[in-house]
């Protein structure tokens, strides 16, 4: 690299856990790889939603049990307002009950606390690229079911698929559901990327043939 290579920029990491020396012991661990920078440890989210726009993460690390506001509602706030923000939820619980609902609530990977220091790097390496990360110990604990929207789709996206294949627009869904017509966007994009869809009409023709649209009165 030579002296007029600018330098990559470090991944932005964001650490929330309401123990400290839990999260002072993360944060050591990425503070040992150099494109990661640690630009905070928070105890709970609503730290996290308050913090946001300042702290600017690319990446948060989140504990699910946390006082004033969890980690399952603290990632849905965080992505309604910063879709593009990747949430990689490192908890100790393994049940499939707590993987399943993390996933459903927006969280791009499930990270046990007891893996091995280098799987939490692998784990915000891949959700920094658009992948979706489960740790070992997670993968076995749900099997996506073929056909089964619920398991490519988190609950805001399979809200917008059917009002997009009912005919709404970006701005009429926005309006809807009182978000950003950008925030529609990203969801729009995620939804055809995890469905592998192109266009509106596919979009409107995976939701009828998988029965997004019974019972929806139009």
């Amino acid at each position: 690299m030579t002296e007029d290579t600018p330098l990559p920029h470090p991944i932005r990491v964001l650490v929330v856990d309401d123990h400290p020396m839990v999260a002072q012991g993360i944060q050591s661990i990425l503070e040992s790889y150099d494109d990661l920078l640690v630009v905070g440890t928070l105890g709970n989210g609503r730290e996290v939603i308050d913090q946001m726009d300042a702290l600017k993460p690319d990446v948060i690390l989140m504990d699910l049990n946390m006082p004033e506001i969890g980690g399952l509602t603290a990632t849905e706030l965080v992505l309604e307002r910063n879709p593009d923000t990747a949430v990689l939820i490192l908890s100790m619980h393994d049940s499939p009950e707590y993987i399943a609902s993390a996933l459903d609530h927006g969280a791009r990977g499930y990270v046990l606390k007891d893996v091995p220091t280098e799987e939490i790097k692998d784990a915000i390496d891949a959700v920094m690229r658009g992948e979706r990360y489960l740790c070992t110990g997670a993968q076995g604990s749900i099997e996506p079911k073929p056909g089964d929207i619920r398991s490519a789709l988190t609950g805001r996206e399979q809200t917008i698929l059917l009002q997009l294949a009912q005919g709404m627009t970006n701005k009429d869904v926005a309006r809807d559901l009182d978000i950003s017509v950008r925030t529609v966007e990203t969801h729009r994009k995620n939804i055809k990327r995890k469905l592998g869809i192109s266009s509106t009409a596919g979009l409107t023709r995976y939701a009828m043939e998988h029965g997004v649209l019974q019972g929806t009165g139009r």
